[in-house]
């Protein structure tokens, strides 16, 4: 709880904070708070210390003394919005505006205008989620197609590329994981500002947030972490002087600085001074003060360090331009030649040619930026889509990254680029096993995956992989369960139970065992089940950054591979003639990938072999491709079935809870995203797996929880086949190579997991699956005889497991299976993928 009656630092306290600055020493969030404080010579010497931070960055960057601004128009796709900010003039209600949104033609009037002018950006600012309050925003909406405002800015900035070359840069606010997914294949960049990590501001009466659903500050925290995990160049920042304390301020720079060590994709940050509105609720307050505005640039500086990017308006700074550049900012942001600031539309902008020259006064050079920063536009991948490097190349300086201040904008097609899908280390899935990878990691191992230290910082205790600390009572009583109602283990009222078998061993977890068992042969007897399959990987390039993953690539490693329709095809058609009745196709979600590419693939089987059974893309690979091609998962799962997809893998999901999930994979899609992939297939007919990777940062409380949500999935739709456990395999995972992870599952973890899906999936999913690629033959003979029925495929390839190291091979034979069924004491019967009797 914050104490707001402190009455705040000596002076003392600023001396010694600014010592500890001045010799480049971590400032603590005391030491921060107390230099917002600093005036007169203090303040002085703050600014020259965060003046020389800010001046070696730009050294770094190879653009010394320059500051950079972006020429733009702001175009105010609605002034509707479902938010009540005490402070706001830009929101208003339905009776003060012509219509509830610009149509797309006026959108287009104020780019072309823009764009004549020589400016680059399109900065669409709007409302959050208007519809969810205003009815006549509903009603604009549904009269023209969209069905959300977010829709229909997508298409605003469709039609901005296409028609006049300008960068569309979106400040919607409040968005979720697929939002951004749909939107970044449109804008180079996105933002949204934290404003205030202070909830009282937000939660309490009187609050300049209270009333504003979107303004909580965990909400914008969460979309600060999910534009990251979806690679996007990100704008964010705080607005100071709305009734926060300094130590509030303060938390919220740390929070941004978290965000951007984790995922790297905060491309600036912006930090603006309140500016009292007339006829708002916070008329009467008194504007943020110029120097509590300096400071607070200055403290921002020395806590994002020398590589951030530090923006300060422009128009809300009364002239005071070489104050806010020796405080540390290099960038005014965006400035227009055509366009107020809608914001604050009571302080224009200041004149291009008056910025350059208070720039230069100060011993700076004002330079053209785009709206996706410099660092950003030479990186490429993963943070541009492929479909906007056209426009952004037409107006980037390939050496800097800057804006070609004298090129000007020309509309151009927004769409796939054309180019043969195919080529790289094709062979890799024989030579896997045989010369093996090139390397133990992926070149940008120590970027992509974001601040090792800030991901280690959030993995429980819990996870360490010791003994689970187990009560007697608890152990006998889960038992019991085991024996007489064993899906009963999955009730909330039993966890202490269910978490006492996750901790079983000797005796108790040969009984645990031997339990699991006896529910398997009453279940779906003694037949062991085996489907003869190829597993076909089409592209291994992937810049998701998950950091359990060592089979994704970078475009340019040497084991990167794609494979071309007719490649794949080619390998079904082999399948086929080998006896094989499935095909598995996964891959990397690889930005050049078209987006008609996944049906074309399954249109090519389909159209070489007929009767092949068409088992393909996981949730991650429908949700983003969905996304990218602007259409909702129900309407692309849909087109995939039409195309002949039969059934889905159910993986991506590793563990089902996001504590864990956002340690492991970074940039996957969240636990609710992969609920609504594999239910929204059931519901359109199309089966999945199951599957839960463990033995990582995990621990068992996770693990129940996966199995109750898998539990609940399987309840309203009843479309999973199977469960398949998958032991996490360390050798080459980034996570592992990191000192993060442990080095996978313990045996008694093993045996654990695989008897525990028996028990507590009972009654929902009879068949459970051990997986030979991961456990070897004699741990899969052990994983079927205490639970498991079935030995998942032959595979006749495997890349993904083998690239993280494991030593099991990557095909078997039918008889290998069988071998692997008669060691455990059972007869072996071929299936299809959905556990039918196959007809050939």
């Amino acid at each position: 709880m914050v104490d707001r009656t402190d009455s705040g630092p000596t002076p003392a306290a600023v001396r010694r904070a600014l010592r500890r600055a001045a010799t480049g020493r971590a400032l603590d969030v005391d030491e921060a708070t107390a230099l917002l404080t600093a005036r007169g010579p203090e303040l002085d010497e703050l600014l020259r210390i965060a003046g020389e931070v800010r001046d070696a960055g730009l050294r770094d960057a190879g653009r010394p003394g320059v500051v950079t601004y972006s020429k733009k128009v702001f175009i105010p796709l609605t002034r509707l919005c479902r938010d009540r900010c005490h402070y706001c003039t830009f929101a208003t209600v339905p009776h003060r505006l012509p219509a509830a949104f610009l149509e797309t033609d006026e959108v287009l009037a104020i780019a072309r205008q823009g764009a004549a002018l020589g400016c680059k950006e399109a900065l669409f600012t709007l409302g959050d989620r208007p519809e969810e309050r205003w009815p006549a925003a509903r009603a604009w909406l549904d009269e023209r197609g969209y069905d959300s405002t977010v829709d229909y800015l997508r298409a605003c900035a469709v039609a901005v590329l296409e028609e006049t070359g300008l960068l569309p840069h979106l400040n919607p606010g409040v968005l979720s994981w697929s939002e951004l997914q749909r939107l970044k294949p449109v804008a180079p960049s996105m933002g949204m500002m934290l404003e205030t990590t202070a909830t009282r501001l937000w939660s309490e009466p009187g609050g300049p947030h209270f009333g504003s659903p979107d303004k909580e500050p965990a909400v914008r925290l969460r979309v600060l972490d999910d534009a990251g995990r979806v690679g996007v160049p990100f704008t964010t920042g705080i607005l100071i002087g709305i009734g926060e304390t300094p130590a509030e301020r303060v938390d919220a720079l740390f929070a941004i600085r978290r965000a951007h060590r984790e995922y790297g994709h905060l491309q600036e940050v912006i930090v603006q001074n309140f500016r009292a509105k007339p006829d708002t609720a916070m008329g009467g307050l008194p504007d943020a003060e110029l120097h509590d505005l300096a400071a607070t640039v200055a403290v921002a500086r020395l806590l994002l360090g020398p590589r951030a990017r530090l923006q300060a308006p422009p128009n809300l700074i009364e002239d005071e331009y070489d104050l806010l550049l020796r405080a540390g900012i290099d960038d005014w942001g965006g400035v227009s030649p055509l366009t107020p600031d809608h914001v604050n539309p009571e302080r224009p902008w200041p004149q291009l040619d008056e910025l350059a020259r208070q720039t230069e006064k100060s011993g700076f050079t004002l330079r053209e930026r785009l709206t996706i920063y410099p660092e950003y536009v030479r990186a490429g991948d993963p943070w541009l889509d492929p479909r906007l490097s056209p426009h952004v190349g037409a107006l980037a300086d390939p050496a800097t990254g800057l804006a070609v201040e004298a090129a000007r904008p020309v509309g151009r097609p927004w769409q796939e680029p054309e180019e043969v899908f195919g080529g790289g280390r094709v062979d890799l899935h024989t030579t896997i096993d045989t010369t093996g990878r090139t390397d133990d990691r992926r070149g940008d191992f120590d970027s992509v995956y974001g601040d090792w230290a800030q991901v280690a910082g959030k993995v429980s205790p819990a996870a360490s992989g010791g003994p689970v600390p187990v009560g007697d009572g608890d152990l006998r009583a889960g038992l019991r369960l085991a024996a007489d109602d064993p899906a009963a283990l999955l009730e909330p009222r039993h966890a202490d139970a269910a978490l006492a078998l996750f901790g079983a061993d000797g005796p108790a977890l040969d009984e645990l065992c031997r339990l699991a068992d006896d529910v398997r042969r009453d279940t779906v007897g003694d037949d062991v089940t085996y489907v003869v399959n190829r597993n076909i990987n089409f592209s291994n390039v992937c810049y998701v950054g998950c950091r359990f993953c060592a089979f994704a690539q970078r475009e340019r490693d040497a084991d990167a591979f794609r494979l071309s329709v007719e490649q794949v095809a080619d390998r079904a058609e082999e399948a086929w003639a080998a006896g094989a009745g499935e095909v598995c196709l996964q891959g990397g979600i690889d930005p050049k990938l078209p987006v008609t590419g996944y049906a074309d693939i399954v249109r090519a089987i389909k159209a070489r072999v007929p009767g092949m059974h068409v088992h393909a893309f996981s949730p991650m690979e429908i949700a983003t491709a969905a996304a990218k091609a602007g259409v909702p998962v129900r309407e692309w799962l849909s087109m995939l079935r039409e195309a002949g997809l039969d059934t889905i893998p159910g993986t991506a999901a590793e563990i089902l809870d996001d504590d864990v999930r956002w340690v492991l994979t970074k940039g996957k899609l969240p636990a609710a995203a992969w609920v609504e992939v594999v239910s929204t297939a059931h519901e359109l007919g199309i089966r999945s797996s199951s599957t839960m990777m463990y033995g990582h940062v995990d621990h068992p409380g996770q693990w129940l929880a996966h199995f109750r949500v898998l539990a609940g999935v399987q309840d309203r739709t009843g479309g999973f086949t199977e469960f398949v456990a998958l032991p996490f395999v360390h050798t080459n995972a980034p996570i592992y190579l990191a000192g993060i992870a442990r080095p996978g599952p313990t045996w008694r973890e093993n045996r654990v997991v695989h008897a525990m899906s028996r028990l507590l999936l009972h009654g929902r999913i009879d068949n459970i699956q051990c997986s030979w690629v991961k456990l070897g033959d004699e741990g899969t003979v052990a994983m079927l005889q205490g639970g498991c029925n079935d030995l998942g495929g032959t595979l006749m390839e495997e890349t993904i497991s083998r690239m993280a190291g494991s030593g099991n091979g990557s095909a078997r034979t039918e008889e290998q299976l069988r071998a692997i069924a008669a060691a455990a004491g059972r007869p072996a019967r071929r299936r299809t993928t959905a556990y039918g009797h196959p007809s050939r």
